[in-house]
């Protein structure tokens, strides 16, 4: 009896350490999200300290999501053959360089930094993911991924509406990033050691491509769907929100560079809320599909709202419940994983990842250059700028409801 008990009780112990570990990484997803997010309140200080344009720092921050988008292929087939325990402290001790290096006075060394904050960001949603596939059943999947990215959110979250004063107040910009890599190297320190040994292919000595499981995932075109949907719907907060928010408030609406800030802040945490809540609403309906398109129909109506009745409601309250909308994003990264086998997880993170920040990788430029870089130029009428950049992010979310009715329902009623 000892012994069945024993037996019973060894994979349940596996579990739990996993568990343990995903909330090291969701720390993880935390930080690099303030990284990702805090650039967007220090635009001035950056321009003052890199010597470049405002245009020029949206260069240097764009290129954050090259290296994103590229390395989640990376991370993704790692996870799968060498399992988390070095795998993610790696992407952390790259997160932790690339915001040391943010640091220095540079525009080249600046370029650099991003560049690895965006390969060593990589590793931490999908990181995550990785250990709460192994961590939690698959009836509460969706429910943590989706506060995996509650997380990310709070992150993104706190990088404006906290960082904002404290740059203003208590440090500047290079201690704020120099801290920042020295708190991500100490959680990856912690990471590491509550992981759980795994045996993997490496580690066996199996012989398999370290393609073999792109092959399985990329052969499927719901992957790409899932992707596509993804993109579509992050590109409005990450490009939209985190890069060119407070300008577009403060030049466009006028607002004050607080009520700016607090106004953009709103939509990162609103994703607090809105991921966990869509990723149960998604196990309780047992409906993947219509969780998903409920989400993107209320996006769709706040940022219609926005575009041609701005002044109806108060923009904060809009924007947050844009950000509690937007929490359905995460449900594609459910549903890549149920449409394809669970011998590649990581890889089909891995590959989400890749396709959604790719999306977010070619949009950026297009409205930087069209929409971002006319930002407070005196030929510019500020009524019609915020509109055609409104109606640029209608037009996108609208694409992602229709490209959505194509995804397979994967959700199974009990």
């Amino acid at each position: 009896m000892n012994v069945r008990a024993a037996v019973i009780q060894a994979p349940r112990k596996a579990e739990i350490a996993y568990a343990i570990a995903w909330g090291f990484a969701a720390v993880f997803y935390f930080l690099e999200y303030a990284s990702r997010s805090a650039p967007a309140v220090m635009i001035p200080e950056l321009v003052q300290a890199f010597g470049v344009t405002a245009l020029g720092v949206s260069t240097i921050l764009g290129v954050y999501y090259y290296t994103y988008s590229t390395t989640s292929l990376v991370a993704g087939v790692l996870l799968d053959r060498f399992g988390a325990r070095y795998v993610v402290p790696m992407g952390m001790a790259l997160l932790a360089i690339g915001c040391l290096l943010f640091a220095v006075p540079q525009a080249s060394v600046g370029s650099f930094g991003r560049l690895l904050q965006g390969a060593g960001s990589a590793f931490a949603f999908t990181g995550a993911v990785y250990l709460a596939a192994h961590g939690f059943s698959a009836k509460s999947l969706a429910t943590a991924i989706g506060f995996t990215q509650c997380f990310g959110m709070l992150g993104g979250t706190m990088g404006q509406i906290a960082v904002g004063p404290l740059i203003h107040g208590a440090i500047n910009i290079h201690q704020f990033w120099v801290g920042m890599g020295i708190v991500v190297l100490l959680v990856a320190v912690g990471l590491m050691l509550m992981t759980p040994r795994e045996q993997h292919a490496a580690q066996t000595g199996e012989k398999r491509s370290f393609l073999a499981p792109y092959k399985v995932v990329l052969s499927n075109p719901q992957s790409y769907l899932c992707g596509i949907v993804s993109g579509l719907l992050f590109a409005p907060t990450t490009i939209g929100d985190m890069v060119w928010g407070v300008r577009l408030f403060q030049e466009d609406r006028l607002f004050s560079y607080h009520d700016a800030v607090f106004a953009i802040s709103m939509v990162p945490f609103g994703w607090v809320f809105g991921c966990p809540l869509f990723g149960w609403m998604a196990d309780a309906l047992h409906r993947r599909k219509l969780a998903l398109i409920i989400g993107i129909s209320l996006m769709l109506a706040c940022a219609l709202q926005l575009t041609f009745v701005p002044g109806a409601l108060p923009s904060w309250f809009t924007l947050l419940v844009f950000g509690i909308a937007s929490g359905a994003a995460m449900i594609p990264y459910t549903i890549i994983k149920e449409v394809n086998p669970d011998n590649v997880k990581g890889s089909a993170t891995g590959a989400i990842n890749f396709v959604t920040f790719s999306v977010t990788a070619l949009l950026g430029p297009v409205f930087s250059k069209h929409i971002g870089k006319t930002i407070g130029t005196p030929i510019t009428n500020p009524e019609l700028h915020f509109f055609h950049s409104a109606l640029f992010w209608v037009a996108v979310i609208a694409l992602a409801l229709l490209v959505s009715f194509a995804l397979r329902e994967t959700g199974k009623r009990p």
